[in-house]
Order: structure tokens, then C-alpha cells, then sequence
């Protein structure tokens, strides 16, 4: 990380919002879930599979809550539709968790049982930690009547040892990711690894539980090195490739991307879309200030 990119992460708020929408681009799929869905139709044809994820959380009203919902009705109806290999992620707080946790249920019982009727896998979305517990609560009810739902686990968190024990099985699916929501909250600090490079071997640690008790896993990174020693790992305890896949976010490491499927291993792509691009944009730009190096002198040239 070069310190131009650290400097014009701190300047970004200056920039456009109109330049930031069109660099957003190649990282969100569109406003509409047709858009996203001619994203995912290209994805499927080269061999990689899709998670659809519908931007915005942290509902302010539950009537917002059931519209969010509604649109990832519309949307499993269209993956079943055109029988693509793609499944749902979601934030919980955006179907009403911090309003009220019944009603942010039932809406997950809604999606689940659409998603059951067509075979989708629908994924628990991790937020910040102030939430961790109240979605491992949710998964644990949801998972007494349905079993094609699982969470993401964050390889920040320290609590992650003790959380992950529960959710192994032959029958699980489990998404971890390294986390980025600890950044700037000097609150966590007791609860979570701040250097990002320390987080590998944790994150290593918890693969490695994944492969042992034949838990299927999403490794979520994008990290070079990193998957080099998942794939490492793998090897040594003899892993199927079937038993876990890469997931990359949608414009990101592409090469890399093409790279891993040409092996022979399993990649998926994270898909966003939706108004709330800005948000998700500042988001990404934060755990990458490499695209604030770029957007910045992108400005600077106009």
C-alpha cells in the first residue's frame, strides 16, 4: 500500500460523486436486478458461479425491510427461471434486524422457503461485531426448519475460534472471509487483530478446521499469497476440490479469478447491486486504497 493510495483515501470525500459512479462500475452490476442478472448470465457461461447480493443495509423503517425483501423474492424467482449456478447473500440488518428481530425472521423464513422451491442456497451476510451475535442467534432458529442457509465468519475476530466449533459438519456450509468492519472502531480493539497481515494465520487456522471436519467452505479473499497456502493446505490433508470453493468480488482480481477456475477449482463471484452504490463504493474504497490512488488521479486530471 503506497502512501499516495493512503493519502487519497483520506481525500476521497472530495471526489465527484459522478466519477466515483463510473468506476463503481466494474465492482456493481447495475441499480436493477436485470442488470445484475446479465452479469451473472456472462459469469455462468465462463464457468464461474454467483452470489446476488442487494446493496443497502441497516434499515431505517420495516416497511424498507419488506421492500428489500421483496426484491430478493423477485430475484431467487429469476435464478430458479434461468437455472443459474448463483445463490443469495444478506445482511441482516437490511431486512429489519436492528428494528425488530421477529419481523427480520420472518422475512428470512419468507426468502428461505422461496429459495427451498427452487434449490438455492441462501447466505447470512456477516456485519460489524456489534451484530456477530444476534446473526449466529438468527442462523441457529432458522436452521431448526431449514437447511440450505449459512453464515459468514470474519477471521478478525478473536471470537471466531469459539463460533466456528458449532457450525462444523458434513451437512454445512460456511463462508469465511478476513473482515473488514473493525477498521476505525478503537472500541473492538480487544475483540479483534488489527494487523491485517497476522489475520492470514487465523484465517488459515479456521480453513483448516473447515477441511477436518468436512465443513464446505467459501475461502473469501483476494489475497495472492493467502490462497496459495489454502491451496497448500488442501493438498496436504488431501481435500477435494469439491469440498470448498474461492469467492472474489465481482471486478476484482479478475486474472487471478481465471486463474484459479483454469486449476480446476471452484470460483465464485460476489454480484452487488443496487441504489445504494455510493455506500458500497466508500466501502470498497476503504479496504483498497488502491482504487483511491486511481479515482483521485483520475480528479486530478480532469
Amino acid at each position: 500500500m503506497s502512501l499516495f493510495n493512503t493519502l487519497m483515501a483520506s481525500a476521497i470525500p472530495l471526489v465527484p460523486r459522478a466519477l466515483i459512479r463510473k468506476v463503481s462500475r466494474r465492482y456493481i452490476a447495475g441499480e436493477t436486478a436485470a442488470e445484475a442478472l446479465v452479469r451473472v448470465r456472462a459469469l455462468d457461461a465462463q464457468g464461474f458461479s454467483a452470489t446476488l447480493d442487494v446493496l443497502g443495509e441497516s434499515v431505517s423503517s420495516l416497511s424498507q425491510a419488506d421492500r428489500t425483501t421483496d426484491e430478493y423474492l423477485r430475484v431467487l424467482d429469476a435464478i430458479g427461471h434461468h437455472g443459474l449456478h448463483a445463490n443469495i447473500s444478506i445482511k441482516p440488518t437490511a431486512l429489519g434486524l436492528l428494528l425488530d428481530e421477529a419481523h427480520c425472521e420472518n422475512n428470512f423464513r419468507r426468502l428461505l422457503a422461496a429459495a427451498e422451491r427452487h434449490g438455492i442456497f441462501v447466505r447470512i451476510d456477516m456485519e460489524d461485531a456489534s451484530v456477530t451475535q444476534k446473526e449466529i442467534d438468527l442462523l441457529a432458529r432458522l436452521k431448526r426448519d431449514h437447511d440450505r442457509v449459512g453464515i459468514v465468519l470474519q477471521a478478525y475476530l478473536k471470537r471466531t475460534y469459539d463460533d466456528i466449533e458449532p457450525l462444523l459438519g458434513e451437512r454445512e456450509n460456511l463462508r469465511l472471509c478476513k473482515g473488514i468492519y473493525v477498521e476505525g472502531r478503537e472500541h473492538l480493539v480487544d475483540q479483534a487483530w488489527r494487523d491485517r497481515r497476522a489475520i492470514n494465520a487465523h484465517f488459515l487456522n479456521h480453513a483448516a478446521r473447515c477441511f477436518d471436519s468436512a465443513t464446505f467452505v467459501g475461502l473469501a479473499t483476494h489475497d495472492e499469497e493467502l490462497i496459495g497456502q489454502l491451496i497448500d493446505l488442501a493438498r496436504r490433508k488431501g481435500i477435494d476440490k469439491g469440498r470448498f470453493e474461492f469467492q472474489m468480488l465481482l471486478g476484482v482480481c479478475e486474472n487471478l479469478q481465471g486463474r484459479l477456475l483454469g486449476m480446476g477449482y471452484a470460483v465464485r463471484i460476489y454480484v452487488p447491486y443496487g441504489r445504494d452504490w455510493y455506500g458500497y463504493s466508500m466501502r470498497r474504497i476503504k479496504e483498497n486504497p488502491q482504487i483511491a490512488g486511481y479515482l483521485m488521479k483520475a480528479a486530478l486530471g480532469r
